[in-house]
């Protein structure tokens, strides 16, 4: 994605943010004018991915596992913590986006 800076940034923003939402979002063209109000219902997005995720890996064992072997297990835990590490990268990233469309600018530090 391109600097804040750059001229028209905001485009492919919101393509960007909306890869992140579920596919009907862009049926809705409002997000496609209002991009900082597409960012702040993706931050909320993932927020709720990050939430039920965080839900799935406590009750997995509970709720599975006497459906799965001991491997299938270990795979399931696994893919949930992969994809929880991918939602909290998507979640910071959208929220800089959030922040960036809101005029906010930070400095790069050494």
């Amino acid at each position: 994605m391109p600097p804040p800076e750059s001229h028209g940034w905001q485009v492919p923003a919101v393509s960007w943010l909306l890869d992140f939402c579920p596919s009907e979002y862009r049926l809705y063209a409002g997000w496609r004018r209002q991009p900082v109000a597409l960012a702040w219902m993706t931050t909320r997005h993932i927020d709720s991915q990050l939430v039920a995720m965080r839900q799935a890996y406590r009750e997995v064992r509970v709720e599975l596992g006497d459906h799965l072997t001991s491997e299938g297990l270990a795979q399931v835990l696994a893919d949930l913590e992969t994809e929880g590490v991918r939602l909290l990268a998507a979640r910071r990233s959208a929220g800089l986006v959030y922040d960036a469309l809101q005029g906010k600018r930070y400095v790069p530090r050494l």
